[in-house]
């Protein structure tokens, strides 16, 4: 057995043989593949078998404070109301909300085999325009199927609070920056002054993924295009769709451009601008992205207040064993393109 913190697989294959009912997962290899800033997620194989025998284990990181940010249940249910639906996720098997069993809730799902592109992607994968044209088509089509979903449909009627959601998510994150704040920023205060006196009427309520990306999704191996699932729901509630298309921007660089994210995939050639993704969208959906500028200021707020309570966790010690460095750094051109999309109408 492989050792994994937040996941010991002495107890995990023994829970797994019962709540399953199979026996063979009694013993079982534990594998940490994604720790950053937010929820674990572990790769859990019985003995004696293969990759394709695999699932996932999710839960909170180990010392999490902010039970919202992580709340298992909630991810569980999401991905299994949209299961049936055109969305790509993956089954779920399991939910365990007993907090004696690994110090925290978690749930088991399917593993699903595709690409997880973050910085690159892997060399010989979409090596011509017309294939990363694909991949942002693609990406935009699922987001646009995502928020064509009806929630009372799919069990999801009472997931959240649509009625004043983005007066209250600006209340939110300008209450985090309060509490974080690493020094006196005068333009993130006037920025987050304007977006509360300017909050656009929500056109339609839907579900949100809250943290919709190209990283947070898994690419067909085989058909650059296909997204084979849609990752990482901790973010979810329900909302005004178009603040997943503003935070896509953040995510989103264009050729030339130098911007704080991390990563440089969307600038090769062939990747739709943001201009191109916004009109695919809007057709898709058929909403009215008038008012798209202020969703793109209050995502590179939103960006900015989170990244500046990374900041302080990390100035407080809580951060350890993860790289920083930097970080504060982003804070000021982040308000800054916050500022240009909210003020001069720049996507």
């Amino acid at each position: 057995m492989s050792s994994a913190v937040g996941a010991d697989p002495a107890v995990v294959g023994p829970y797994l043989a019962s709540v399953l009912g199979d026996p063979r997962w009694r013993e079982v290899t534990v594998e940490l593949i994604a720790a950053g800033m937010s929820n674990l997620t572990y790769v859990v194989t019985p003995a004696g078998g293969t990759v394709d025998d695999a699932v996932i284990l999710r839960r909170p990181p180990t010392g999490a404070v902010l039970a919202t940010a992580h709340d298992m249940a909630r991810e569980h249910r999401v991905i299994s109301a949209l299961g049936p639906t055109a969305v790509p996720v993956p089954r779920t098997l399991h939910l365990c909300t007993d907090p004696e069993v690994l110090g925290a809730p978690f749930y088991v799902m399917e593993r699903v085999v595709g690409l997880h592109v973050v910085t690159d992607l892997p060399a010989g994968y979409a090596d011509r325009p017309e294939q990363r044209r694909a991949i942002g088509d693609g990406l935009i089509d699922v987001l646009a199927d995502l928020h064509s979903v009806d929630p009372q449909a799919v069990g999801l009627g009472d997931f959240g609070r649509p009625e004043g959601f983005l007066a209250r998510q600006v209340r939110r994150w300008s209450g985090q920056w309060d509490a974080t704040r690493d020094r006196d920023r005068p333009a993130m205060d006037a920025l987050a002054a304007r977006l509360a006196e300017t909050v656009p009427a929500t056109q339609r309520a839907g579900i949100v993924h809250g943290d919709y990306r190209l990283d947070n999704c898994l690419l067909d191996p085989e058909r650059p295009g296909g997204i084979r699932a849609v990752l990482d729901w901790e973010m979810s509630t329900l909302g005004d769709p178009l603040t997943d298309i503003g935070m896509l921007f953040v995510y989103w660089p264009e050729a030339g451009e130098t911007r704080p994210v991390l990563s440089p995939v969307t600038t090769l050639p062939g990747f739709p601008t943001r201009r191109e993704i916004a009109d695919r969208y809007a057709a898709r959906s058929g909403l009215d992205l008038g008012d798209l500028t202020w969703y793109v200021g209050f995502a590179y707020f939103k960006f900015a207040a989170i990244v500046a309570g990374i900041v302080a966790r990390s100035a407080a010690g809580a951060m350890a064993g993860k790289d920083t460095s930097g970080y504060a750094d982003r804070i000021d051109p982040c308000v800054e393109l916050g500022r240009a999309a909210l003020e001069d109408g720049v996507l």
